[in-house]
């Protein structure tokens, strides 16, 4: 008896961990491998954006899976922020809820969820919904359309798809990484031509995608790691149905490049002298 009571209340126990007024809990579960998830905007914000919607254009928006600055002109993200580590990687299935954020402000248009249908562009992750799948709420989390820009599909389905797992390979390897990215520019070309706006509420199609990171190896206190040896990798692709005749390590350039055509200050959070070894440099690692 003393056995089936303790059985009893064990399985009690373990549903009320996953059921809650008749719904399931889509709580974290604990992370595998690295015990600390980093701080998503720790390497600096790369355009002073603030949570005031007078700042319209450059509003910051700090959710638990990513930050980003918000453009509410181009109805797309002008950059999202996120770190990756196998503590954020997880046995979640990717979940294709895509829909509308709900936090903007509510006197702004907010896209929806079938605003890219027909365009000839793909709704593309910023944040890639792969990197966030150690619970259901943290890979939805990645289909809001904030974290969206619309993206030829040769573009977000070749160069930019194998750059994301090759970012989720180096997390395998034992690396944590600190990655931002975004659109650039007006006008891309899809599978039905150049377009530059999109949808009834004329979402902005950028020229360009890019994406810069710093990668490390696990460890704490990462601003202060990072020195002028630090491994960076930044690319830049046109967002265009010619992006996948080339790998994306073929679109390697320097961070530089990437804040003259954004005007974006990344990795403000690092000392001068670092920053400016870094970001100046073009990745050459063999791939």
């Amino acid at each position: 008896m003393k056995r089936f009571l303790i059985v009893l209340v064990s399985i009690v126990l373990l549903t009320s961990c996953y059921i809650h007024d008749g719904q399931e809990d889509v709580s974290d579960p604990i992370p595998v491998g690295p015990s600390v998830k980093g701080d998503n905007l720790a390497m600096g914000n790369p355009s002073n954006a603030s949570a005031n919607v007078v700042n319209a254009d450059n509003y910051l928006m700090v959710k638990d899976q990513y930050v980003l600055s918000y453009n509410d002109s181009k109805h797309t993200a002008n950059w999202v922020s996120w770190h990756l580590s196998t503590a954020w990687i997880g046995p979640v299935d990717r979940q294709d809820n895509f829909r509308s954020d709900v936090t903007l402000p509510s006197s702004w248009v907010a896209v929806k969820e079938y605003s890219y249908s027909g365009s000839g562009f793909d709704r593309g992750h910023i944040c890639p919904s792969a990197d966030r799948t150690t619970s259901i709420s943290y890979n939805s989390a990645t289909f809001l359309m904030t974290n969206m820009m619309p993206q030829a599909p040769e573009n977000n389905q070749k160069p930019w798809a194998d750059f994301e797992n090759y970012c989720r390979y180096l997390a395998k390897k034992g690396y944590e990484l600190y990655i931002v990215a975004g659109p650039a520019g007006v006008g891309g070309a899809g599978r039905y031509g150049y377009k530059e706006k999109i949808g009834d509420e004329g979402v902005v199609v950028p020229k360009y995608t890019w994406k810069v990171v710093i990668a490390l190896l696990n460890g704490e206190n990462d601003v202060a790691r990072v020195d002028a040896k630090t491994r960076t990798i930044a690319i830049w692709i046109p967002n265009d149905q010619t992006a996948s005749s080339k790998s994306w390590y073929n679109y390697r350039v320097s961070i530089d490049d990437i804040e003259s055509q954004t005007g974006f200050d990344f990795f403000s959070n690092l000392p001068d002298e670092v920053e400016k070894v870094i970001e100046a440099k073009v990745d050459n690692t063999p791939i």
